[in-house]
């Protein structure tokens, strides 16, 4: 979920952010609807219902490897009992808890919970407020996932387009008088194939027999940031031949080229925030 989007429920705006690929939504925003001047005692009341905490346990057992599940037991057994209280901050510090997130920070700060255990809350608050919650997320999914379609769309229109430029290069410079029809298609693929290698450090074959009930090809299978490299590369290799360079020749520049501009994308937050 990205940052700069909000839930908007009537008058009331919610955080959420995304870590590991989990959408995390601020329970201290959705207090609000209960109580804005006491969010942290309006979370800690729900935290201490013994439903709550058989949930909470549930979640952190089937997704969380280092749960202390003694120290869950032991939170179970005192729950909806007189008196017994439970803050986010416990039962994280207890339980090595990853559901629930505490952060600090006057722009940001809160508590925060994975979607799953946030929808669990906004049941606590009121069924109407949950639905509301609900269909919002989505939405804000769905706008991002076509987001992210358009986005990949694009680089894979940009590589084709590149492409044109590469294969007529190859066309004027590589391609000797009365080749045959055979010939000139083993030049095309020599050439891809020596983008592949650059790229990927394998050809398309040794790719299919790496992977022979795979969907698609070696390039099909591509991260954006490798789609970004060999767009960048097809032009790149266009020039090289109108250069006059060696195939070999410019393998060894291409790989550079290729090393270099992965290790800044990888980097990119801007790219980061399309996966």
């Amino acid at each position: 979920m990205d940052k700069s989007k909000k839930i908007h429920i009537e008058n009331l705006e919610i955080a959420g952010y995304t870590k590991k690929q989990n959408d995390f939504i601020s329970l201290t925003d959705m207090a609000r609807f209960k109580n804005v001047e006491t969010t942290g005692l309006v979370i800690s009341h729900w935290l201490s219902t013994r439903y709550t905490v058989e949930f909470m346990g549930l979640w952190e057992q089937i997704n969380n490897p280092d749960f202390n599940v003694t120290e869950f037991s032991n939170i179970k057994n005192e729950s909806g009992s007189n008196g017994f209280v439970l803050s986010a901050k416990q039962w994280i510090e207890k339980t090595n808890a990853i559901g629930i997130i505490s952060k600090t920070g006057r722009y940001g700060g809160g508590t925060f919970a994975d979607k799953d255990i946030a929808f669990e809350f906004g049941s606590w608050i009121s069924p109407q407020f949950k639905y509301y919650l609900i269909r919002e997320f989505q939405r804000l999914k769905e706008d991002e996932n076509d987001r992210l379609k358009l986005d990949w769309n694009l680089q894979r229109t940009l590589a084709k387009v590149n492409y044109q430029i590469h294969t007529d290069a190859i066309k004027e410079k590589l391609i000797p008088a009365e080749l045959t029809k055979q010939q000139i298609n083993f030049v095309y693929a020599n050439e891809a194939d020596m983008l592949n290698m650059a790229l990927f450090g394998k050809t398309a074959l040794q790719w299919r027999n790496e992977n022979p009930n795979a969907e698609g090809n070696i390039r099909d299978m591509a991260t954006i940031e490798q789609l970004v490299v060999l767009s960048n590369m097809e032009s790149i290799n266009a020039v090289l031949i109108h250069q006059g360079l060696l195939q070999s020749e410019r393998l060894v520049q291409l790989n550079k080229i290729a090393i270099t501009q992965m290790k800044s994308l990888l980097g990119n937050k801007n790219l980061t925030k399309l996966k």
